[in-house]
């Protein structure tokens, strides 16, 4: 039996019916939904161990409201992959980038970030400042444009030694559902660690012009003004947004180049645009 059909199966076995769907992924997770049910194919290279502390992380009460629990909060295992299961919502539209919720995920992160480790089971470190030299690392050409995205890779700062809170490790418009009201997903790389990381990308995406100021303004205001912790006292928040958006760019730069040469197509015009930010990096 294959992956698929044995997804099929679990899925079937949570109460899903009708209608298999397979959601488009740019890696090697599968995520397949059947009624009310989605099933989760995790990444061939995800250990089932660190992935069962942050799945019970999602079940626990300190973040009801905040995170969408999973329907069963063990990892199951399908074709030698671990797969977890959780319940339906929708995703944000991607055909209205007006109405993408930027507040309510903004609000969620504040009170993800606010939630005491005391009340979490035991964390591994949160996966973001990972995710950026896995992305480096998986470019397999060594043309100018390569060359420039690792050199902006080392040049950059180590970061720096601050004290871990509750963080999502990946956060972006595609972590959120709508079930009733606007919740989190994904657990993969949930953890203890700066909450600045969740808000690099965004960052990222402002500072590389990709995001529109009043958009960024939004965002960050309705962090600030939920109490979230991860900028600390003070008026600029880049003071500790700096080292984790300029990561995140060169994190999306690397993809850009690996998505790029794995489709047989030059990089678009918002790719240029990460480069062309790795670029002022370096000058920098």
């Amino acid at each position: 039996m294959g992956l698929e059909a044995e997804l099929a199966e679990i899925a079937a076995a949570y109460g899903g019916t009708g209608e298999l769907v397979r959601h488009a992924t740019r890696t090697d997770v599968v995520v397949l939904r059947r009624g009310e049910v989605v099933v989760k194919a995790h990444s061939a290279r995800d250990d089932a161990e660190s992935l069962r502390p942050r799945l019970r992380a999602a079940a626990a009460a300190a973040v009801s409201g905040v995170m969408l629990a999973p329907l069963v909060p063990e990892v199951l295992t399908a074709a030698g992959r671990a797969v977890t299961v959780w319940p339906a919502g929708r995703p944000v539209a991607q055909d209205d980038p007006g109405a993408a919720p930027w507040e309510e995920g903004a609000r969620l992160l504040a009170r993800l970030h606010a939630v005491p480790l005391t009340l979490m089971p035991g964390l591994p470190p949160a996966g973001g400042p990972a995710r950026a030299a896995r992305a480096v690392t998986r470019m397999s050409g060594d043309g100018p444009v390569e060359q420039l995205v690792r050199r902006a890779f080392r040049e950059l700062p180590g970061p720096e030694p601050l004290p871990g809170l509750l963080t999502h490790g990946d956060w972006h418009l595609g972590q959120l559902v709508h079930r009733d009201r606007w919740l989190l997903i994904d657990v993969d790389d949930l953890g203890v660690g700066d909450p600045a990381w969740d808000l690099a990308r965004p960052a990222a995406w402002y500072a590389a012009g990709l995001l529109e100021p009043a958009v960024w303004e939004r965002f960050l205001g309705a962090y600030l003004g939920s109490g979230g912790p991860a900028l600390g006292p003070g008026d600029d928040p880049w003071q500790r947004l700096d080292v984790p958006a300029r990561a995140l760019t060169v994190q999306l730069a690397a993809v850009a180049v690996v998505n790029a040469e794995r489709e047989h197509r030059e990089l678009d015009d918002v790719e240029h645009s990460l480069v062309e930010s790795c670029n002022r990096i370096v000058r920098a």
